[in-house]
């Protein structure tokens, strides 16, 4: 159990990583004042690496700083970069056909378009938040409409390219869970009478087709009805990935005034995948597994990333702090310290990203095309905030 003294720590020990440690890592020298958005790809020390703009970090980090404004103190600065990000996000990140690229140059020319639409979820975060901290109609305006193309998109998967042929159809669990919490963001800063009926049919396609009760996991991937797909793809499992769905499924039982069922639900996933995840012998959260204990293609399948990292702590707090029951909170010390210990610079702030098992930095990058200020700032935040509003009743 934790003491109340001890949450207290915690609560002062995650605000202050965040303000004084990750933050400051990032703004404000990778707001780009000549073009706009984030110059976020970025070594050990801070040192730019590349100039190129990754559209998902860019989404992500408008949603940080305006998520700071909104949250903690009103203070220009995180409105003004918040702006960046979405005034580049809007002029520059946009296809013809109305869709997001992935990977665009420093002046915001195109370099790379994916099949899926998990830019747009960012985008809809981004500006429902930056409306929220501004005023902006316009931000509002574009936060739900593109959270209705998204809708579009989640429900129809013809509309964007196949990535596979039609011999062996699949679904992954990516798209409900982005899709709860976009639905999340934008209900919370903004509003929209559509969130709450999708968030159900999210969590219902979830519990029905990526649970099974009957092996005690939480499936990547599964046929179209919901069944094992037996080859390598299928089998592979991400336990962070599963164990941040479960947070996001807490989450929504505290806005439903602590629904008993979606509390439980939460909780199952954490123990399934906290049970195929943690590292036993080193500690950590492994990256993939497959399902039957086989072998797993991925050659980095056995390495530490930061973001499951990130997404754990928040979920093991979460169901400690929802339920009072103590595994959990052994849990959230077990992947807090090693964390903590393992990934953050305590020379030069912020998180290392990748570590082999045995918890040797792989390579020293703070900032690519997938890692920028959003997994970590955002558990440092979360964290905070439940705390603070659980040690004030």
């Amino acid at each position: 159990m934790y003491s109340t003294q001890e949450l207290i720590d915690l609560r002062d020990f995650y605000r202050k990583q965040l303000l004084d440690d990750t933050i400051p890592f990032w703004f404000p020298r990778s707001i780009d004042t000549e073009h706009g958005g984030y110059l976020l790809m970025r070594d050990q020390t801070g040192n730019l690496l590349d100039d190129d703009k990754a559209v998902w970090i860019q989404g992500r980090a408008t949603w940080m700083l305006a998520t700071l404004y909104n949250t903690f103190e009103k203070d220009n600065k995180w409105i003004e970069g918040s702006k960046s990000g979405i005034d580049f996000l809007n002029n520059h990140c946009f296809d013809t056909d109305g869709r997001m690229f992935f990977h665009v140059t420093r002046n915001g020319k195109p370099l790379r378009k994916r099949r899926y639409f998990f830019s747009e979820t960012f985008a809809v975060i981004a500006n429902a938040a930056y409306a929220k901290a501004s005023g902006d109609s316009q931000a509002a305006d574009k936060a739900r409409e593109l959270f209705g193309k998204c809708i579009e998109y989640a429900s129809n998967p013809s509309l964007l390219p196949a990535k596979f042929t039609a011999v062996r159809p699949a679904k992954g669990i990516g798209i409900p869970m982005i899709m709860i919490n976009t639905a999340q963001q934008l209900r919370e800063n903004i509003g929209d009478e559509r969130c709450d009926e999708w968030i159900s049919r999210w969590i219902t396609e979830i519990e029905r087709d990526f649970i099974k009760d009957d092996i005690q996991c939480v499936m990547e991937s599964v046929a179209l009805d919901g069944s094992i797909i037996d080859h390598i793809d299928g089998r592979t499992l991400n336990p962070g990935h599963a164990m941040e769905g479960a947070w996001f499924i807490l989450h929504e039982a505290r806005y439903r005034n602590n629904d008993q069922h979606l509390i439980a639900l939460g909780c199952k996933m954490l123990d399934y995948m906290w049970e195929r995840g943690w590292d036993k012998e080193h500690g950590g959260i492994l990256y993939f597994r497959d399902v039957y204990d086989k072998p797993v293609q991925e050659y980095w399948q056995d390495m530490k990333f930061w973001w499951p990292h990130n997404e754990v702590i928040i979920a093991t707090l979460l169901a400690y702090l929802m339920t009072g029951n103590e595994k959990y909170a052994q849990w959230h010390r077990l992947v807090h310290d090693y964390a903590y210990s393992h990934f953050h610079d305590k020379e030069h702030g912020e998180w290392f990203g990748y570590l082999h098992r045995d918890g040797t930095v792989a390579q020293t990058a703070k900032g690519n095309l997938f890692k920028g200020p959003f997994h970590l700032p955002r558990q440092e935040w979360y964290c905070y905030k439940i705390l603070a509003e659980f040690l004030e009743k």
